[in-house]
């Protein structure tokens, strides 16, 4: 009685088979067909072609692997620069421990962690002796620690990491589709994108506010030099077609970027440079933060409601981890600002709330699916990381909404 359904079965796994078997023949046979030219011909034809093939199977296995592999990868990359410990707002004099008596000098670290200069123990201006909280070090200021993780993300992404977007393989696609339009070897590049993106919103603001006094003294060139060239177009390669001729690659202009911002740093540790640690500055930059990530979230949005493919989404994966790397900028540049404005912060009560946007961006990096899905959001079969990504970026965006709010009264 069971033997017809036996039968039924037998046949449609049989013709299951014959399909999946004319797919993969489909796929084989150009290879196929080459192969069996390449073996009828002379070794005058075969030596050149085998060494193309070779070289393409080592360039292939070079960018496979730089895909692959995510070198210094780790979320808590901001602990490395015990912020905590800091005593200064970014810009300001540094202050050393108590004076020696009259005539003696004293040695000690500055809160940068660079070597405080001499002092003399002299009486400050007006005949005041220095308090015993300590005295500032003649031409030693603090450095800024945005910067310092500005110019640190930048050589995560070009010194630590190969920079994906602009390499050839990279660029040829897949069979002259592109990269981000399959669900392989994407991910590391969309996760740079959105470092990327961080830093240049972050060194914009730099120029426009934090790196000059109410936006009335002169714009300082290093800055205005690692702004220009973090903007630069992210797919640049060695040749160009449009433009025709050689080029400087990405890597190498943002590279340079890197330099200016820590030429920057290096002028306003002596005092030849400066940061404006201000409210104002303060509201400003996270107002620009706030809708950067907004921009994200509007695009996750859109993603997750409109495109409910699961684990077919192909462009889900660009989606999240661009959002993931723009994050993972963030968090360790408002981790800075969170030191860098420290006063500030502290005295319009903004700590609690502060250390809790950090916290939620950290929380943020703890989603690091194998394989994204962006399944419906009321489905119980495929997980949706879209939307719980967006829902990480809403509660950072509405915290720092809530504290520009409350330092614009």
């Amino acid at each position: 009685m069971l033997d017809p359904i036996a039968a039924f079965f037998q046949r449609v796994f049989a013709a299951i088979g014959r399909g999946i078997g004319l797919a993969i023949s489909w796929l084989l046979w150009p290879f196929i067909a080459a192969a069996n030219w390449y073996r009828q011909r002379g070794w005058l034809i075969k030596g050149p072609i085998g060494i193309v093939l070779i070289g393409l199977v080592a360039l292939y296995g070079y960018f496979i692997w730089q895909t692959q592999v995510w070198s210094n990868f780790n979320i808590d990359y901001v602990n490395a620069y015990n912020l905590a410990a800091r005593k200064n707002d970014a810009g300001l004099p540094v202050r050393t421990p108590a004076a020696a008596p009259s005539g003696q000098t004293t040695d000690g670290q500055a809160g940068s962690g660079q070597p405080a200069t001499e002092t003399t123990g002299q009486p400050a201006s007006g005949g005041v002796a220095p308090a015993a909280s300590g005295q500032t070090a003649a031409n030693v200021c603090e450095r800024s620690a945005i910067v310092d993780v500005t110019a640190d993300l930048i050589d995560f992404n070009v010194n630590q990491n190969a920079w994906i977007s602009s390499m050839l393989l990279y660029k040829l696609g897949l069979f002259g589709i592109d990269w981000d339009d399959t669900p392989w070897l994407d991910n590391k590049a969309s996760f740079q994108r959105g470092i990327n993106q961080a830093v240049r919103r972050t060194t914009v603001e730099l120029v426009d506010s934090l790196g000059r006094v109410r936006g009335t003294s002169g714009i300082n060139n290093d800055l205005q030099l690692a702004r220009g060239n973090i903007q630069f177009d992210e797919e640049t390669w060695y040749f160009s077609l449009s433009p025709f001729g050689p080029r400087t690659p990405t890597p190498s202009i943002y590279r340079a970027a890197a330099r200016d911002l820590r030429k920057f740093n290096a002028s306003l540790e002596t005092c030849s440079a400066t940061f404006d640690a201000r409210s104002d500055n303060l509201v400003e930059f996270l107002d620009r933060i706030a809708n950067d990530i907004g921009n994200t979230s509007a695009i996750i949005r859109e993603r997750s409601e409109f495109h409910n493919g699961g684990w077919f989404d192909l462009r889900a994966d660009d989606r999240f981890w661009f959002a993931f790397g723009q994050l993972y900028g963030y968090y360790g540049i408002l981790s800075a600002a969170g030191a860098d404005f420290d006063s500030v912060i502290a005295q319009r009560g903004l700590t609690q709330i502060w250390t809790e946007t950090l916290r939620q961006l950290r929380s943020a990096l703890n989603i690091q699916p194998v394989i994204i899905s962006n399944g419906r959001e009321d489905g119980w079969i495929m997980p949706t990381h879209l939307a719980t990504m967006g829902f990480y970026i809403l509660r950072v965006r509405s915290n720092l909404v809530e504290m520009r709010d409350i330092l614009a009264r």
